[in-house]
């Protein structure tokens, strides 16, 4: 593990390497792309919104851009060996991660009962059910761009999962984002690559950077 004093940091404080500046653009181009498909969703689907914005056809070309460009993030992130390890990492659950599960179940906030790598289970979860989420959406929403490709009913099931879909994944980013306010240091970390080695060892014990 190398430490060093990171200008941001508390006086005295010794920091890690978390992420390297790839996996901090990716994360940033791929957040930015989504909240671009959140909001223009939201204002294609509320009707106070659209009035207030008008213009529909510029807003779902909009939209359909911005999911279209959603993978090119994570495509071009495979680059970078930090970000394919990171995907191995993030793609492997081990006895520590069921531990930690069942502890947040309980609502067991003891750094103990939560034993975690550099990622813990419940960022595993999430960046799994988004992946699946996010190519889901994608392909429903070409089958309703494309319409000549599929039949209608097909088109119709197509609609029904997006839309609700997109309220389940606007849901979920909400709580990611409340979380990600509740932890200063993990979003430090995330601008800046680097996190104090104190919150390294209590949140992410097993994690040997």
């Amino acid at each position: 593990m190398t430490l060093r004093a990171d200008p941001a940091a508390p006086p005295g404080a010794r920091t890690v390497r978390r992420f390297t500046r790839a996996e901090r653009w990716v994360h940033r181009v791929t957040a930015a792309l989504m909240g671009v498909c959140v909001v223009t969703a939201a204002c294609l689907y509320i009707p106070q919104l659209a009035e207030l914005v008008g213009r529909r056809e510029l807003v779902v070309r909009v939209h359909e851009c911005a999911g279209l460009a959603l993978p090119v993030p994570v495509l071009l992130g495979l680059a970078s060996r930090a970000f394919r390890a990171d995907l191995r990492l993030l793609n492997r659950f081990g006895p520590h991660d069921r531990l930690w599960l069942r502890a947040a179940l309980r609502r067991d906030q003891r750094p103990a009962s939560r034993p975690a790598g550099k990622f813990n289970a419940g960022q595993k979860v999430y960046a799994a059910w988004i992946a699946g989420a996010g190519l889901v959406m994608l392909g429903t929403g070409l089958m309703m761009w494309f319409t000549h490709l599929t039949p209608l009913m097909w088109r119709t099931s197509a609609t029904f999962v997006h839309d609700w879909l997109a309220l389940t994944v606007g849901i979920v980013l909400a709580g990611h984002i409340g979380m990600a306010i509740a932890d200063p240091e993990a979003r430090h970390g995330l601008r800046t690559g680097r996190v104090t080695s104190d919150w390294a060892d209590s949140e992410h014990p097993l994690w040997r950077p």
